[in-house]
């Protein structure tokens, strides 16, 4: 399993405690040191959509102008704004196998 978040996110560090507490492998990979490529992120835009992958409550989302928020937002154009503003992605991201789940609600843990 890979974990994509960032260090000092709070839900991103009860994640990683649950896994290590639960015995559960995973590779862990900070968004901000080492961003995700194109493909990884149109993958999870095609799986999850936008309105899934996009943290509309994060404060990197109210900075945005309109015209990005828009195109953030259409998953014909959101891989390249996601790119510049990796901070916009929910976290944390896990992938599974074939997998992709977002967040770390009690559904998130129960199929990890």
């Amino acid at each position: 399993m890979k974990v994509f978040g960032i260090k000092t996110c709070d839900t991103c560090r009860k994640a990683r405690k649950w896994l290590d507490e639960n015995g559960k492998p995973y590779q862990w990979q900070d968004l901000r040191e080492q961003p995700v490529d194109a493909q990884r992120l149109q993958r999870w835009l095609d799986e999850l959509g936008p309105e899934q992958l996009i943290n509309r409550r994060s404060t990197s989302w109210r900075q945005l102008d309109e015209a990005t928020r828009t195109r953030v937002m259409n998953p014909a154009t959101a891989t390249a704004v996601i790119e510049q503003h990796p901070t916009l992605i929910k976290r944390p991201v896990f992938e599974t196998g074939d997998r992709v789940m977002v967040g770390f609600s009690e559904a998130v843990r129960q199929s990890l």
